[in-house]
């Protein structure tokens, strides 16, 4: 029992292992009786290809935790990619810079308005020995004084830092700032929308991703469908930078996704911040309950995701050339699927970042394969439909569910396994959270 435990605990790594043994058996040979899908070179090509997709799942990982959905990151992504082509492209004032160095401005104000009250907040908690989960009073200098000033100082340094690059075109530190602010307006703006209307996030991410697509196609103008980036050319030669390989050895797209990988996941891990975003996914009133301020985690998950989203932006423009406004359709589904695959419940309450990152790569390397033996397109899009339902059932366990369904052999005795393995589960779950309400 013990043994398969283990392998039920392991099954997705399992799962990514098998995928890459059977590339690996599978691999059409070189002129010269290489492994292509061994080589070095194609190995690299599946962790760029990756990259954009991965930095929205793992955005999107968190928003899923909580018990949410992100239906608007590819829209999303396509107004960044369309603001940072123009930015590096046309000189001047365009609608990129009336739409990118305000909301840089805004940003910095909030955040530093928002940083350093809560710096003030949790000095007065360590200090009082106050619950972390609680709200405390501060007086008018360090609540809203201080924190006021400090918003002010950050808005105008961005715009000392931003004003001077209108007019000779934006440079690539430029746009990694300004792509990233607008993503994470627009996600803020979502997570907004969902707390204080107390809506259904389906419904609220699926109208900005129609409103997203209108304003990035508004921001393109009628006569541009793509907004073509050649670097050295019309775009500053230091922009080839965020396509190239680092060291000669990680290509930097990749370096990008696996930074958000890390951080992301210690943050979920480690800090008190990660914590409410499980406990609001597990029971959203229970977190209530017990103090956790549930809208204002529930807003900085969407805000992370659009600006993940806004950082994949300025990565796609770098590899592709080119910022358009339909840049991330569909994107948003892929996302989903890998975070699913990776083992995030869409009911809430449960995954990991380590899960994502497996089933982010799954999905490349599926597609990787598929693509080295050219199968056709549509056919591609039927097979990794069905990966993705078979790994969901495995993943929620509800495979012995659909044995007994359809009176398959060992569906019983599989559905009985499934309820008694879900049974302590769920009284773990009431335990912590009667934990968290005390």
């Amino acid at each position: 029992m013990t043994v398969l435990k283990l392998l039920s605990q392991t099954k997705l790594y399992w799962g990514l292992i098998a995928i890459f043994l059977i590339g690996v058996l599978g691999s059409p040979m070189s002129s010269k009786g290489n492994n292509i899908f061994l080589s070095y070179g194609n190995l690299l090509d599946v962790l760029r290809q990756v990259s954009t997709t991965g930095l929205i799942a793992t955005g999107m990982t968190a928003v899923i935790i909580t018990g949410g959905i992100d239906l608007s990151v590819g829209s999303l992504m396509a107004i960044c990619t369309v603001v940072c082509a123009m930015l590096l492209t046309v000189p001047g004032v365009t609608p990129g810079v009336v739409l990118g160095v305000p909301t840089v401005a805004l940003v910095a104000l909030c955040l530093g308005f928002v940083v350093t009250r809560f710096i003030f907040q949790n000095l007065v908690k360590s200090r009082a020995g106050a619950d972390v989960a609680r709200e405390v009073r501060l007086d008018g200098v360090r609540g809203l004084v201080t924190p006021a000033v400090v918003g002010v100082v950050l808005c105008c340094l961005s715009l000392w830092f931003l004003l001077p690059q209108i007019e000779p075109k934006f440079g690539v530190l430029g746009v990694l700032l300004v792509a990233p602010c607008v993503g994470l307006l627009f996600g803020a703006l979502n997570g907004f929308i969902i707390v204080a209307g107390r809506l259904q996030p389906f419904i609220v991410t699926l109208a900005m991703m129609v409103t997203a697509l209108g304003i990035a196609r508004l921001t393109a103008g009628q006569n541009n469908a793509v907004l073509p980036v050649y670097t050295g050319s019309n775009a500053t030669a230091d922009f080839e930078m965020l396509r190239s390989l680092v060291f000669g050895v990680i290509p930097m797209p990749g370096l990008f996704f696996l930074g958000a990988i890390l951080i992301y996941g210690a943050v979920l891990r480690f800090t008190p911040f990660g914590r409410y975003v499980y406990a609001i996914g597990g029971n959203e009133e229970a977190a209530r309950l017990s103090g956790i301020a549930a809208g204002r985690v529930k807003i900085a998950t969407y805000a992370i995701s659009g600006l993940l989203a806004g950082i994949a932006a300025v990565l796609y423009v770098a590899q592709y050339r080119q910022g358009k406004p339909d840049a991330g359709a569909g994107l948003e589904l892929d996302a989903i699927a890998a975070v699913v695959i990776g083992g995030t419940s869409l009911m809430g309450g449960r995954g990991s970042l380590t899960g994502t990152f497996c089933g982010v790569l799954i999905f490349g390397l599926l597609s990787n394969i598929l693509q080295l033996h050219n199968i056709n397109s549509n056919l591609q899009l039927v097979l990794k439909g069905m990966i993705i339902i078979g790994t969901v059932l495995v993943q929620e366990r509800n495979a012995g569910d659909l044995l007994a369904y359809l009176r398959l052999p060992g569906g019983q005795t599989a559905r009985k396994e499934t309820a008694a393995a879900k049974r302590p589960s769920q009284e773990t779950s009431s335990l912590n959270l009667g934990g968290n309400k005390k």
